[in-house]
């Protein structure tokens, strides 16, 4: 339960007390700031609390908004403020220091919520004041003043603009003409019978698995439904972040919970169309790896630039005032969002595809879209960056060396030499270029050479800070790379059972690097040393692949294969899961691109 300390007797008619305890406050009144003092010490430390001055004229809404976000240690209203356990030792801090000054005067004579927050503005502590917009929230002076905004909160409909808030503010197309219209009703309705975000999102999953099902039939009434599934499973998706917006349920769990899901439901049906092929007598097992290795390495690609210059100090380059200008012109803006191929976008195109083609044409399209898409915002960021002369601050270069996911036998190399052999991308793009020729050599230990000659281009390549213009580009080009490398060996095996194999590996591995991604924006670090050290790290997993398939026949490098899948898939599952459901990691809910 959380506790709300009125300061000063309700004003007559006012709805302050009911407003505080429909939001899951109970309600105390204090006399004077002294009073108040005194109730705050009675509260658990370990409980929400609010001060709310009770003249308070405004939107339930903006009190939801200013009291209920768990996202923040410390919020505020005019006229109200409320601090979590993290908050606590600040706000006593600083009503006791106000009460001190003041004398311990009664509250009427101004805002003892609005001088608390001042003074928490005065030590430098960050008080988050959400967007109101429309909303209303006011202490007023006298009665005039009083009927005035009552009058304003009259005028504006708080539930209207609650139900447009929940709505991204940034989405595709798609999404946004097509879902979110209704969605949001939907989401409204979640609320209203108790449902979290979580529940919404793991309806959402079975949903997709079971589209992945009706797809993996290889029946024309199989597809239909598998695409009528997986935009049903999309609206779901669209819903669990409205309802979290509307309700204000966000947790650190959720946004794992929703972004880890998505791509599980996308990959699970790559899946479930490949085995509706084969049951029709058509092997696109690595079309469906290539799209699962293309999307996770342009979400890599998002990720990194995103590290890399999220904090970083920097000039507007001309790309980026380009880009500005073009999204000043309506038009412009809804074609960029669409060219990218959001999710919105890419799972339309899916469903649809899959209802009226073949699971062949549904990849080969999805292909060519994702490597368009790929293309240019790759190549719009790489301009950016080249265009304008950022210094990147170290938290940058650590999330990308975590992003890197460099294992021991890097290390190893990195530490034995004494300095660097050139600067980290082109060091990279050296040691990958030289595997690729391996693989398609020919020559059957000459993978494994070309997977000794990436491990040590690996290690050399974060020899230093990766805080280099184009840095950004080695955690991508990684992930290409180990990626690749099972792609290629796997379809080189040429026996059954080989490529399905390699995709449980990929997927295993594509979730470990999802999960560190999703930490890193969490602010909880990178995974575990010993995690990274037991699965091997991009290198030793690529080297150890190459050995497998140098030395093992066909059908034996197919099983060691799906042995590494289970392993690999085992240790990075349960250590996620026992982090997440643990984690001590603030709220958080992606409101960046679309995926």
């Amino acid at each position: 339960m959380s506790t709300a300390i009125l300061t000063g007797q309700p004003v007559p008619g006012s709805s302050i007390e009911g407003d505080l305890r429909s939001l899951g406050y109970d309600v105390r009144v204090a006399s004077d700031a002294v009073d108040a003092e005194t109730l705050l010490a009675q509260v658990p430390g370990d409980q929400r609390v609010a001060v709310v001055d009770s003249r308070f004229v405004g939107h339930v809404h903006a009190l939801r908004l200013g009291l209920t976000d768990p996202r923040f240690p410390l919020a505020a209203v005019s006229g109200a403020l409320t601090a979590q356990p993290a908050g606590r030792q600040a706000l006593t801090r600083a009503m006791a220091r106000e009460n001190s000054a003041g004398g311990g005067t009664a509250v009427a004579v101004d805002s003892l919520a609005d001088r608390i927050v001042t003074a928490l503005d005065a030590d430098g502590t960050d008080v988050h004041r959400p967007e109101l917009g429309s909303l209303v929230a006011e202490v007023p002076a006298d009665p005039q003043a009083r009927n005035e905004a009552r009058q304003a909160v009259a005028a504006v409909d708080d539930e209207a603009v609650r139900l447009k808030s929940a709505v991204k503010s940034r989405d595709g197309f798609f999404t946004t003409f097509c879902i979110s219209p209704y969605s949001r009703y939907i989401a409204r309705w979640c609320a209203r019978r108790g449902l979290t975000p979580n529940q919404v999102t793991t309806a959402s999953l079975l949903t997709a698995l079971i589209a992945a099902g009706c797809a993996a039939t290889g029946t024309r009434l199989g597809f239909v439904a598998a695409g009528v599934l997986l935009i049903a499973s999309f609206v779901l998706d669209c819903t669990d972040g409205q309802l979290a917006r509307y309700s204000l349920q966000y947790s650190t769990l959720g946004a794992w919970l929703d972004a880890t899901f998505d791509r599980a439901k996308e990959y699970a049906y790559y899946a479930g169309l490949a085995l509706g092929a084969a049951r029709g007598g058509d092997d696109v097992w690595a079309l469906a790896l290539g799209a699962m290795i293309l999307q996770t390495c342009r979400h890599v690609v998002d990720f990194s630039f995103n590290e890399a210059n999220h904090d970083a100090t920097a000039n507007t380059s001309p790309t980026a005032a380009l880009s500005d200008k073009l999204d000043s012109v309506g038009w412009t803006v809804w074609v960029r969002r669409m060219i990218v191929l959001p999710i919105g976008e890419r799972w339309a195109m899916i469903a649809v595809l899959t209802a009226v083609t073949t699971p062949r044409i549904t990849f080969y399209v999805l292909l060519i879209g994702c490597a368009f898409a790929a293309t240019y915002t790759t190549a719009g960021r790489v301009l950016r960056s080249l265009t304008r002369k950022a210094r990147r601050t170290d938290r940058a270069a650590q999330a990308l060396a975590d992003l890197a996911d460099n294992g021991p036998l890097a290390g190893l190399t990195a530490r034995g030499s004494r300095a660097p052999l050139g600067a980290p991308l082109l060091v990279a793009l050296g040691g990958t270029a030289v595997l690729a020729v391996a693989l398609f050599s020919g020559v059957t230990w000459a993978p494994v050479a070309g997977a000794v000659v990436y491990t040590f281009a690996a290690g050399q390549a974060l020899h230093r800070p990766l805080k280099g213009a184009l840095d950004w580009l080695v955690p991508p080009l990684f992930r290409f790379a180990e990626y690749g490398t099972v792609l290629v060996l796997a379809a080189k095996a040429d026996v059954n059972g080989a490529l399905p194999a390699a995709f449980g590996l990929v997927a295993a591995v594509a979730y470990h690097h999802y999960d560190t991604v999703y930490r890193i924006r969490g602010n909880a670090g990178a995974p575990p040393a010993w995690l990274v050290r037991a699965i091997g790290g991009h290198d030793g997993r690529t080297l150890l692949v190459t050995v497998l398939a140098a030395v093992l026949t066909a059908s034996q490098f197919t099983v060691a294969l799906t042995v590494l899948a289970v392993a690999v898939a085992l240790l990075v599952l349960v250590e996620s899961i026992r982090f997440w459901v643990s984690a001590g990691a603030p709220a958080v809910h992606d409101e960046g691109e679309p995926a």
